[in-house]
């Protein structure tokens, strides 16, 4: 019986047990393999939004930016633009993001002003389908000044690579 210790052999196993073996192990590798490029779908919010139930789009310019253009047909018709920066969540298919941008609605009159956005985007992993959960408060600044932070909001799309 030999008792020498082989350290080569000892770190092999180490690797292969604590995930460092195999690049599947490098969240890095995961988040890249499991990112979307674009979405397309549906925004349902709160009524007191000006931009509340509405059409999503979604760009990725980077791996960790998007651009998002929302789209409101009722009344008011309103378009709006976000950018967001995404970041880690708990899981690789989990991400919290942030950003800001602006809006328009048109009621007989424009009105404009801008908005922030925080919220949680889940990809799912085995079918191009995301869900995100949102607040997206608005400050009016045309036509009259006013704050709405009643605004959250729960999106489905379509995803593509």
């Amino acid at each position: 019986m030999d008792a020498s210790f082989d350290k080569k052999k000892f770190k092999s196993k180490f690797d292969y047990y604590t995930g460092k073996a195999a690049d599947i192990a490098d969240p890095k590798l995961q988040a890249k393999a499991q990112d979307y490029k674009a979405a397309v779908g549906i925004r349902f919010s709160s009524k007191a939004a000006l931009i509340n139930n509405s059409v999503s789009l979604k760009y990725f310019f980077t791996e960790k930016t998007a651009v998002e253009g929302l789209v409101s047909f009722g009344d008011p018709f309103a378009l709006g633009l976000l950018v967001e920066e995404y970041k880690p969540f708990a899981t690789n298919n989990l991400k919290y993001f942030y950003g800001g941008g602006f809006y328009a609605a048109f009621t007989g009159s424009r009105v404009a002003g801008l908005q922030g956005v925080v919220g949680l985007d889940y990809k799912v992993p085995t079918i191009p389908l995301n869900f995100s959960l949102d607040w997206k408060p608005e400050l009016t600044f045309a036509k009259e000044f006013s704050f709405e932070p009643q605004t959250l909001g729960l999106s489905a799309r379509f995803t593509f690579k």
